[in-house]
């Protein structure tokens, strides 16, 4: 499934909620957006035991009679009068590796808002989530090659190292880049070393078309003992429904550069079958290997993304 089009037209083509776009394209804060997009889904959520001070360990936690005295941090003890002890990456609840799929095919459609503006707030929303409840989080950025990939940690200055790579990515888009989601997932699978809960964002539209090569890599992800949340980015309206007015369009594929010229309604019918039998199969496979797949609207709101994860959360807890 390598055909992707981007839609050549002097009319707008989707109805997207204009105070949504306006947050998205604010480049210069974007940890202050991923907070407020959290703290307005949850309020009061995983309320943290320890505040006002910036330390390099994976968290603080109080100390408790019986505990081991050899991690007391007792500097935090001469300012608070409160015994803490340091608790490193090891002991963190959860680790988590965000995968995103900055391929040219993410950068559709043209204009306000794009799958792969959406996936990185996204993924920005949940880095902020996970620092909010102390879990050690990694990124990992592809396109026909794995361009960025981190590992798990939980210090503020790795938080803020992830959120620059995001900056830079959402700032400095490349273009023209083919996808190769199944050599690059196979690379990452091997690079996460410890048993994590693996989130990525993807429209799955795999330039080599080789179905078989994509589920491989999702199922060598699995055999590493990793949870699984794929999120299948997309327009639902323009690239799983095809609606169009019926007129001439001209389309390009994002990838290839390669342009044809169409009425939308000739080719409708056509298009939406074999995408949603491409889609089905996808479907099937996740469900056959133990892989949460979850449609990803980029029209909608992030509850879609942090419901499922929250979900997955809790029931590796």
């Amino acid at each position: 499934m390598s055909c992707v089009l981007r839609l050549v037209s002097n009319e707008q083509q989707m109805d997207l909620n204009a105070s949504q776009l306006s947050t998205l394209r604010r480049f210069d804060n974007l940890e202050l957006l991923a907070r407020q997009v959290v703290e307005g889904f949850i309020v009061g959520l995983h309320k943290s035991p320890f505040h006002g001070f910036s330390v390099e360990f994976a968290e603080h936690r109080l100390y408790n009679p019986g505990d081991s005295v050899k991690n007391l941090d007792w500097k935090v003890y001469a300012r608070s009068g409160r015994l803490y002890t340091k608790r490193y990456e090891e002991e963190t609840n959860l680790r988590c590796q965000v995968v995103i799929d900055a391929s040219s095919s993410m950068y559709y459609p043209e204009g306000e808002k794009n799958k792969l503006e959406f996936s990185i707030m996204a993924a920005a929303a949940l880095i902020y989530l996970l620092k909010r409840q102390r879990d050690a989080f990694g990124l990992s950025i592809f396109s026909d090659h794995v361009e960025q990939h981190t590992p798990n940690r939980s210090t503020l200055m790795h938080y803020k190292l992830l959120f620059s790579y995001l900056e830079q990515l959402l700032q400095n888009p490349k273009r023209n880049r083919k996808t190769s989601a199944a050599k690059a997932l196979h690379e990452i699978a091997e690079n996460v070393h410890k048993r994590s809960l693996v989130v990525i964002f993807s429209d799955m539209m795999d330039n080599s078309g080789d179905q078989e090569d994509l589920f491989a890599a999702l199922q060598h992800l699995k055999y590493n003992k990793h949870e699984v949340i794929l999120f299948d980015v997309h327009d639902k309206e323009t690239e799983l429904d095809f609606d169009f007015e019926n007129r001439p369009y001209e389309f390009v594929d994002v990838e290839t550069g390669e342009k044809i010229k169409l009425q939308s309604n000739q080719v409708k019918d056509f298009y939406v079958e074999h995408l949603a039998k491409y889609r089905k199969n996808l479907e099937l496979r996740c469900t056959q290997y133990g892989i949460d797949m979850v449609p990803a609207n980029i029209s909608e709101d992030f509850t879609q993304i942090l419901i499922p994860y929250l979900t997955k959360r809790q029931k590796m807890m």
